[in-house]
């Protein structure tokens, strides 16, 4: 393995095979020619143009490439060099380049900083991220003064030289995320003219207030860094939120806040609850049966000087499909186990621990995880901890399994015979390696036993004040983000309060600004506060969703409860419990409550009028009948009340409309504009996946595969997240308004042409399909392929939302029974993913069209191909390797794809802000 080891996580070289090859393209270097190997035939005219006619702009990317070319070198009037994605560990003669402005270097195996790159006066661009580069030595920057664009991300800095501050007046850009920056680097404050800032996941815990005292800088990101001062909630909200964080400094010295969330999960009836009410009490207090979790139960009290928010999750499956909004990273994991139920074999394991782990694996890679054994009182004291080996025993066994398989992906592309199209999933992978979970000892309590209770708190508050685990508690905040914390809680507390909790803006601004001390309290002042309380779970306010933005919920509880109106455990029995004077309500009859239920049943789907009944039925239960209306809309916005913006904002829900003509009412769709849909006619249904079952329709529709489809797969290791595959389902049918969906299987149409996709989650066997018919033509294959990719893309976006989730595109071999597979490069950069036309399978030995394998459209007929076929080798348990051709590779743009523009029947927002 190339590359050096010591300090830090080593960024290992990418290796390959191929040596011959290798000293092929060393011999094209030595010889004057410039090296591209013989299966690009394609790249190598253009780039030898370029050189003959002196040029101004090279490409040389993903060529393989140990030494500059002399024929490169031989250009004076270039300008523009992209040398991204190949072998470069020295640039030796770049310096005669000396009218370069743009330099790309990015991808490389620099370890030394290139020295040479000082005497290049007119660089404007530099590029060097993704490298291996520990040291910049002084006296390059200042002879760059017009240096505008730096990328030094993904290497292993920890400072950045002094004379970096000569490009005061040029730089405005600059990327320093992905190092080891322990202090915020001085030099920085001294670039009057930067614009954008990137220092994301480094070590740093303070940033100087200087950064932010000028008005140049627009953008800036820190997310990843264990910050004190000020809190990373507070830098989530932008720069501007941060400013006025430093000037309320000014106003006061700053407190230190010590806060930890902590979340309680388990299956059910595990004790979550009697856990979380014992330690707020600090006294045994048993939680009966009927009285257990539905939905989220949230509560605060203090050990000590440290302030605790419990979060108590409920552990039916229902519930966790609302879990993902609410399970956030920097906080204590409580994973409650009852002993008595748990039985040494891997079922029980899975159901009760397992589970769990893998999803915290995969949503809050970094979590602290502290398991917690109940029932220990209906146990035997040896059985206890024989259970208690058991557990801890299986769980290092997973985290092991997880990190062998990382491990194994990595080495995948590291042998591939091109590591250099995939090294945005090297990256990831090695980011994803170096995220485990934190798995403390087991506890053993038993919930009536006060003694057990004030073990666990001293436990807790052992764990909580070890700096190493809980970087980030420790929070310094202005006086006034305190005042207001202080007052909102006495308000939510307060008897004219109702408890719902729910309060306007406006409303809650005025109300806080009775108090004495908080009379000058400003809108936007109060609006950064809240972002503050809301990111710290304290309160809720989504400002980002258009009927909410005026809404502040200071009781989160009530949140959970209109969550659990529609996603709760045993939905149908509460369907048929709604009662008869309820139905007259709302102009129903008994038989249309039969009718709910049997659609709901075989469809899960509900029509305006039965959620309505649903939720007056539910609210008059817990008393909340006033609120009825304000939930679910009334005039101009009935049916668009706050219930549904959150259900269908976090994919919860999908509203199904049948409009039979066109609407002549509905606005104009504007491409990278919101758009407004109008009502229509027609009542409207609400699809909730999470309650679909059959797939018998969809089957039938889609009439079986076909051994010609298209058809390409997405891997996910560990598995396909609960509740990916309904999420996924509600934001493909929001683009596509004809589609049949079912529990596992989803059918989309756009302009008449079928796609399935079709979800196997099976363990180590996970995956989702896409499969669409063959097309005819060349202009078929372009709608079909940007069809897919379209899916691909909601696929990859919502996978964003798993940190610790790996996704991986594949296109199966298409000789029946071969079990080769071509993993898809990293889809970033242009807008074609191969060259080639040809591909022949180095299993099977048959060749095939290139644009049946990946996102290509085929030449015209009297286009004769431009180079041979390449060959692909993959093994049957899903890894790739590439035989002794090549396979050139652009990147697929991300774009709004042509089916989405053509399609007249869009429903939703358009597929650019969603990509964003």
């Amino acid at each position: 393995m190339d590359g050096e080891k010591e300090g830090g996580v080593p960024r290992q070289s990418l290796r390959r095979r191929g040596a011959k090859r290798e000293e092929e393209t060393k011999r094209g270097g030595a010889t004057g020619r410039i090296p591209v190997p013989c299966c690009r035939a394609m790249t190598q005219p253009r780039a030898c143009q370029e050189q003959e006619d002196g040029l101004r702009e090279v490409t040389l990317s993903t060529q393989r490439l140990r030494v500059l070319p002399p024929a490169v070198l031989g250009n004076p009037a270039l300008e523009s060099l992209d040398l991204d994605r190949n072998k470069l560990r020295s640039i030796t003669g770049i310096s005669k380049l000396c009218s370069l402005k743009k330099l790309i270097l990015s991808k490389n195996e620099i370890v030394d900083f290139p020295n040479e790159i000082q005497s290049l006066v007119c660089l404007e661009k530099l590029e060097l991220n993704q490298n291996q580069i520990r040291v910049i030595p002084e006296g390059v920057f200042s002879h760059l003064p017009r240096l505008k664009h730096l990328r030094l991300n993904n290497n292993r800095l920890s400072a950045l030289p002094r004379d970096l501050a000569a490009c005061r007046g040029s730089l405005q850009y600059l990327n320093i995320s992905n190092n080891l920056f322990r202090t915020f680097p001085q030099p920085v404050l001294q670039l009057a003219h930067l614009q954008e800032l990137h220092v994301q996941n480094n070590a740093l815990r303070q940033l100087p207030k200087e950064l932010f005292q000028g008005q140049s800088l627009k953008m800036f990101k820190a997310n990843g860094n264990p910050l004190r001062e000020p809190p990373s909630e507070v830098c989530a909200g932008g720069i501007r939120q941060i400013r006025n964080y430093f000037n309320q400094l000014q106003h006061g010295s700053g407190q230190e806040d010590k806060r930890v969330k902590t979340m309680f999960l388990g299956a059910s009836l595990a004790g979550k609850s009697t856990i979380c009410k014992s330690l707020k009490q600090g006294q045994t207090k048993l939680v009966p049966k009927e009285e257990r979790t539905v939905g989220i139960e949230i509560s605060e009290f203090r050990i000590e000087d440290f302030t605790f928010l419990f979060w108590d999750f409920a552990g039916q499956l229902e519930y966790y499909m609302t879990h993902h909004v609410f399970i956030t990273p920097q906080a204590l994991v409580i994973l409650v186990i009852n002993l008595h139920m748990y039985q040494t074999n891997d079922k029980t394991f899975k159901e009760l621990v397992g589970f769990w782990i893998n999803n915290l694996s995969m949503r809050v890679p970094n979590s602290v995880v502290l398991p917690v054994g109940t029932h220990v009182d209906c146990c035997r004291e040896e059985e206890v901890e024989e259970k208690r080996r058991d557990i801890m025993a299986k769980i290092t066994a997973m985290l092991a399994e997880r990190k062998s398989n990382l491990a194994h992906f990595i080495n995948n592309l590291e042998g591939s015979e091109e590591p250099e199209f995939y090294m945005d999933q090297w990256e990831r992978l090695k980011e994803m390696e170096n995220c485990t979970l934190t798995i403390l000892k087991l506890v053993a309590v038993n919930c009536m036993d006060h003694r057990d209770i004030k073990k666990l708190e001293d436990t807790i508050l052992e764990h909580v004040k070890n700096e190493e685990l809980f970087p980030e508690v420790v929070r310094v905040l202005p006086p006034v983000y305190r005042q207001v914390e202080v007052a909102i809680v006495d308000i939510a507390q307060s008897e004219e309060m109702a408890d719902h909790g729910m309060m306007d803006l406006q409303y809650l601004l005025s109300k806080l600004s009775q108090c004495e001390h908080l009379a000058n309290l400003g809108r936007e002042l109060l609006q950064d506060i809240l972002r503050y309380l809301h990111r710290i779970g304290l309160v809720v306010w989504y400002e980002e969703i258009k009927h909410l933005e005026s809404t502040v919920f200071l009781q989160p509880t009530f949140l959970i409860t209109m969550f659990k109106l529609l996603v709760r455990y045993r939905l149908v029995q509460q369907l048929e419990s709604i009662s008869v004077d309820t139905l007259i309500g709302e102009h129903a009859t008994i038989r249309d409550r039969s009718n709910w239920v049997w659609t709901f049943k075989s469809k899960a789907m509900l029509c305006y009028q039965a959620v309505r009944a649903l939720v007056k039925h539910q609210l008059c239960s817990e008393g909340m009948r006033d609120i009825f209306e304000e939930i679910m809309g009334h005039g101009p916005h009935r049916g668009r009340g706050k219930l549904f913006s959150l259900l269908e904002h976090f994919e919860l829900c999908l509203e199904v409309r049948h409009a039979k003509v066109l609407n002549p009412q509905a606005s104009e769709f504007v491409p990278g504009k919101p758009w407004e849909t109008t009502r229509g006619q027609g009542e409207s249904w609400y699809l909730f996946p999470t309650y679909l079952n059959q797939t018998e329709e969809v089957s039938e529709v889609w009439g079986g595969d076909h051994p010609e489809d298209l058809h390409i797969r997405a891997y996910f290791s560990p598995e396909i997240p609960e509740g990916f595959f309904q999420r996924l389902l509600v934001k493909a049918c929001s683009f596509y308004s004809t589609y049949w969906v079912a529990k596992v299987t989803c059918l989309l149409i756009c302009n008449g042409k079928p796609l399935l996709i079709k979800e196997n989650n099976q363990r180590a066997y996970s995956y989702l399909e896409l499969r669409c018919r063959k097309p005819a033509g060349r202009t078929g294959f372009q709608f079909a392929w940007d069809f897919l990719m379209a899916i691909v893309f909601i696929v990859q976006k919502l996978a964003e939302e798993w940190p610790g989730l790996h996704v991986c595109v594949k296109t199966p071999c298409r000789t029946a029974g071969c079990p080769a597979e071509l993993i898809w490069p990293d889809m970033d950069g242009t807008n074609a993913m191969t060259k080639e036309d040809v591909k022949t399978c180095g299993t099977c030995g048959h060749c095939f069209g290139a644009e049946l394998l990946l996102p290509k459209v085929p030449r015209k007929l009297e286009q004769s191909p431009a180079q041979p076929s390449a060959h692909y080798y993959v093994t049957s348990y899903g890894t790739t390797t590439f035989g002794p051709s090549s396979i050139h590779v652009n990147h697929q743009v991300r774009r709004l794809p042509p089916p989405l523009a053509q399609c007249p029947t869009l429903m939703a927002s358009p597929l650019p802000s969603l990509l964003k």
